[in-house]
């Protein structure tokens, strides 16, 4: 007969080994795509600041390998600083990034090479470390919370991309084309609790937890993001000239800033058309609107007569499964994602059009709530009960408060790693650079 404590140990090794193998995939996946963001350029387009609000791309390339550095070499194995010098330099929290370019920042081969050598010393490390004993190392931690940090700097990177001026560098498909979207405008989900963020997801991170119970009133959410077209009857009606449908803040900056459309918009005779990645194009009707800050998403919810979900009102929306009560990892359950699911991980450098990924709906029937555009929400960042912040302060806590709007469900530049259906993002509310769009929600008994 076999020992049953065998047994366990059994399947903590395989478990281990499971999570080891998914940390190697998706750091690689990562550099593969690190790389890519930094080899398509020449150096000048490197180093230098395409935007204010934008690191150069050299400094996030060194920033990738030192935040790898700090956690997996110093934090996990104990080893001594490779560069201590440049930690300063790479710290996101002691030089803002309209300061970067004048820091005495290593140059792109000598960021490649640091990059580099930290991979090669981490990929040793992961080879070796125990999946269990500490927070850090429990099933992989600190690997899956590396690997997600790249890709969010991945996903900066593009953005920078987008900002930048000349002509196209990086190139991928278009979304395959589908049927005009002729399902219902929205879905009702009904009222009831629901269990928000999660316990037990292996690599969440600390603004995600813990699981807790939410009450939620009986409300109606869009089935798809709100499309090009759509927003453009919301300009041609003048809805950025008429304050009735902006906060005051919305409504100041509307005024300070001179916003007419879309970050990246412009209106050439009778037609818009949009910057994307160095090509000039006709705005597509048919896609999820783009680049719009959450004063602008607002708006447009009001002009509609509707309003934004709640960040509860979509985590519901997204996870909560009515015929077992459970809330899911993601919309169509708890498998990871894949191509049929939705538009992820920079495979295309577009939002699919609205209505797509039918396999990839939740079983409300709403569709798109992972991939393709963030989506603001009309909550604040704030953190859940009992939140505890890990592995440092600086990843969550001081950003929660009210400057601060929550993002969810991840666009076509974020990777599966760092994208469920517990994800928050957040920025602040005047913020159109990121790939950020929206859906409307309203009261159930309207």
């Amino acid at each position: 007969m076999t020992d049953p404590a065998i047994d366990t140990e059994k399947d903590s090794e395989i478990d281990s080994e499971a999570f080891r193998e998914r940390a190697l995939d998706s750091l690689l996946a990562a550099r593969d795509r690190t790389t890519l963001l930094t080899s398509c350029v020449e150096e000048p387009d490197l180093t230098a600041q395409h935007s204010p609000l934008m690191s150069p791309l050299v400094w996030d390339l060194a920033h990738i390998g030192n935040q790898e550095e700090l956690w997996l070499l110093r934090a996990v194995a104990g080893q001594e600083a490779i560069r201590p010098e440049i930690d300063s330099l790479y710290d996101a929290f002691e030089h803002p990034r309209a300061e970067r370019p004048t820091l005495p920042l290593l140059a792109p081969g000598e960021a490649r090479r640091y990059a580099a050598e930290v991979r090669g010393r981490a990929l040793d490390v992961l080879a070796g470390t125990a999946f269990h004993g500490t927070r850090l190392t429990e099933a992989g931690f600190a690997f899956g919370m590396i690997a997600q940090h790249e890709q969010q700097h991945d996903e900066t990177m593009l953005i920078t991309h987008q900002l930048r001026k000349g002509p196209q560098a990086l190139h991928a498909p278009d979304p395959e084309p589908v049927p005009l979207f002729t399902g219902p405008a929205e879905v009702l989900v009904p009222g009831g609790p629901f269990t928000m963020g999660t316990s037990t997801e292996p690599w969440s991170l600390d603004n995600e937890r813990p699981a807790h119970r939410r009450e939620v009133a009986s409300f109606w959410i869009d089935t798809t993001p709100v499309t090009n077209g759509a927003y453009l009857a919301f300009i041609e009606d003048g809805g950025y000239e008429d304050d009735r449908w902006w906060t005051a803040d919305g409504w100041a900056h509307v005024r300070r800033t001179a916003l007419k459309a879309p970050l990246f918009w412009h209106r050439d005779g009778g037609q818009w058309l949009r910057r994307r990645f160095g090509v000039t194009e006709v705005v597509p009707p048919e896609e999820p609107v783009l680049h719009v800050c959450w004063y602008e998403a607002d708006a447009f919810a009001r002009w509609a007569g509707r309003r934004l979900p709640t960040e509860t009102e979509w985590e519901k929306a997204a996870r909560f499964d009515p015929a077992t009560g459970r809330s899911t990892r993601y919309p169509w359950g708890d498998a990871d994602p894949t191509p049929e699911h939705a538009n992820l991980g920079q495979r295309h450098l577009r939002p699919a059009p609205a209505g797509s990924y039918p396999k990839g709906e939740s079983p409300l029937g709403v569709r798109q709530l992972i991939g393709d555009v963030w989506e603001w929400t009309a909550s604040d960042f704030q953190p859940y009960p009992g939140f505890q912040p890990f592995p440092y302060k600086e990843y969550s806590e001081v950003f929660f408060g009210p400057e601060h709007k929550v993002l969810r469900g991840g666009s076509f530049a974020v990777d599966q790693v760092a994208c469920r259906g517990t994800f928050r993002n957040w920025d602040y509310p005047i913020r159109r650079q990121i790939f950020a769009g929206f859906r409307t929600a309203r009261d159930g008994d309207v």
